[in-house]
């Protein structure tokens, strides 16, 4: 009797248009599945064990090359918890890039750049390189369909050493998975539009006030956070638009004479002119560059909220790419218009306040300064929506798997069927960095230090994913990036975590103390990780004659979730039989 493992299927009470997902049970959190396998004369049921170190049947690259590698695919969410369709997630991506940065960090580009043709070659680079990692997203995304994202893809490449990415990815969540430059820049520019002098005090109120009130709308009403989060996505793309077509209308509408007086001079956008006072120092370039990044990231937020998603697989491969596009136009198109409608000198000295100078000039001081301003601030608040929304949901998957202290607690979606153990995570270190820090250059340390251990993540991931392509061939993707495509931010990666260690131009220096001072916080971050985890993982269970294994649980809500357990070590278990025997016998 032979087996036809062409015919082998796995018994599933979910159902899924997704034909990667409807593979597997959609509930069971334990390691075995139920397999009918058919023969030449009937059909039987048995069952096998996945070898793979997590409670959730997750196969990884160390699994064993067998016919059973095309069940290689994740449980889902049941469809009744799916409440994210094709237009959610295109606008989850949009709310989540376009933020503060396209209104704010221009001003600081320009500065380091010193030239119009350096700041939109920058601005061009990073679309590319934001394509290229949208690229790996979307394979690792199709492939691995959960949510999680980076911490689902670092778990799945780097399974050993045991439990070692599961830490790093906890430490980084719980240091740097803040949300609080978004709300500096709310703070900004509210403040600004009702004419309050922005102090010190003020604008920390405010932006606390935010991150703590999109907290408690996410905690307290999932649905209606959606639609929150949906409308400001909108009015978003409505006031993007209506400065692009403000910077045509200052063309077609002015004559050349009063743009050359504008800019001072006669051909003020001729090719030489737009590459004077270049800045080519790479340090400084890597710093700026740090800064556009930033300005795009955000292109994988489907790729966190996976198990929320209705048809996750093809809403990625197209909502994804079509999301990202609209960025890309809207950011070249807007960074044209500042160029256009201000002098470069004034766009070097406005800072993080392009936005509102860009509003009065346009449409006056009195409209420029109340109406318009209060809506880049609504866009900043939408972005603290969506990134929050995500956050969550990452330190709740974290949480479940047993890496966060109070982890049952933490796990648990009651009492509102929502995350609100991950909200409070993502709240506490969001209200640190803004109510602690001190103000001016604050806002684009924060930038630089969370931005540099998001490149090692960057580089592990992409590595991982070339690695695994060779390592696990067969393993099913409904999506392949261009191979290219994944070296090129990895490569990108690779440079910039260099970068900071060369000092800037004279003249350039961004902040009084050294010049390297983000990479070392950023490299920090990753070592405590490793340390807490060697002490944890390795020192004291060795010390102490035990070891750590999963094991499944279920809370009262239903959620799955694992706990970390000690278990006696065999031969510390024996030795301490001996000795009270010996005891025993005194």
């Amino acid at each position: 009797m032979s087996l036809d493992f062409n015919s082998m299927s796995i018994h599933s009470d979910a159902e899924s248009n997704e034909p990667l997902l409807g593979e597997i049970d959609k509930t069971s959190c334990s390691k075995e599945l139920l397999l009918t396998v058919k023969t030449a004369n009937h059909a039987k049921t048995r069952t096998i064990t996945l070898l793979s170190p997590y409670p959730t049947a997750l196969r990884t690259p160390r699994t064993p090359n067998t016919p059973f590698t095309e069940l290689s695919t994740f449980p889902e969410q049941p469809s009744s918890s799916r409440t994210l369709n094709w237009g959610s997630a295109y606008i989850l991506i949009i709310s989540r890039v376009i933020g503060s940065g396209i209104f704010a960090i221009p001003g600081v580009i320009a500065q380091s750049a010193g030239s119009i043709g350096v700041s939109l070659l920058l601005w061009f680079v990073g679309a590319i390189v934001a394509a290229c990692g949208l690229a790996v997203s979307l394979e690792l995304g199709c492939m691995l369909p959960r949510s999680g994202g980076e911490k689902v893809y670092l778990e799945f490449i780097y399974d050993r050493p045991k439990f070692l990415a599961s830490t790093i990815i906890a430490v980084q969540a719980a240091l740097l998975g803040f949300t609080a430059s978004n709300c500096i820049v709310f703070g900004k520019y509210m403040l600004h539009a009702f004419n309050i002098p922005v102090t010190d005090l003020s604008q920390r109120l405010c932006a606390a006030g935010l991150i703590v009130v999109v907290t408690f709308i996410h905690a307290r009403f999932l649905r209606g956070g959606i639609i929150i989060q949906n409308a400001l996505g909108w009015i978003k793309i409505v006031v993007v638009t209506f400065m692009v077509f403000a910077g045509i209308s200052v063309v077609a509408l002015k004559p050349a004479k009063v743009l050359q007086d504008m800019h001072h001079h006669k051909q003020p956008f001729s090719w030489d002119h737009i590459w004077l006072c270049s800045e080519w120092n790479f340090g400084t370039l890597a710093t700026s560059f740090f800064k556009v990044s930033y300005a795009y990231s955000g292109y994988d937020n489907i790729n966190n909220v996976l198990d929320e998603v209705k048809q996750p697989i093809r809403t990625l491969k197209t909502a994804a790419p079509a999301a990202m596009i609209t960025i890309f136009f809207f950011y070249i198109l807007l960074n044209i218009t500042y160029f256009i409608v201000l002098p470069l000198d004034d766009i070097k000295s406005s800072g993080e306040l392009i936005g509102a100078l860009f509003f009065e000039r346009v449409l006056g001081e009195v409209v420029g300064n109340r109406a318009l301003p209060i809506l880049i601030a609504l866009s900043a608040a939408g972005n603290v929506m969506v990134t929050t929304f995500a956050q969550a949901r990452i330190n709740q998957e974290i949480a479940r798997q047993g890496f966060f202290p109070f982890a049952r607690l933490l796990s648990s979606s009651k009492p509102f069927n929502t995350p609100l153990g991950g909200l409070l995570v993502h709240l506490m270190p969001s209200l640190l960095v803004i109510l602690l820090p001190p103000q001016g250059r604050a806002y684009s340390f924060v930038l630089e230090v969370k931005g540099y251990p998001a490149q090692l993540t960057a580089f592990a991931i992409c590595a991982g994913l070339l690695w695994l392509r060779r390592r696990c061939p067969d393993i099913k993707r409904p999506f392949r990036a261009w191979t290219p495509a994944v070296y090129v931010p990895m490569t990108l990666s690779l440079a910039l975590m260099l970068a900071p260690f060369f000092p800037p131009a004279a003249g350039k220096r961004e902040f009084a103390f050294w010049y390297g001072t983000y990479a070392v916080v950023g490299i920090g971050t990753a070592v405590l990780a490793v340390l807490w985890w060697w002490v944890w993982i390795r020192v004291l269970p060795h010390y102490g004659g035990y070891h750590f294994e999963e094991e499944s649980d279920e809370l009262d809500d239903g959620t799955k979730v694992t706990r970390l357990v000690k278990v006696r070590n065999k031969t510390s278990e024996d030795s301490g039989r001996l000795l009270r025997c010996v005891v025993a016998a005194l």
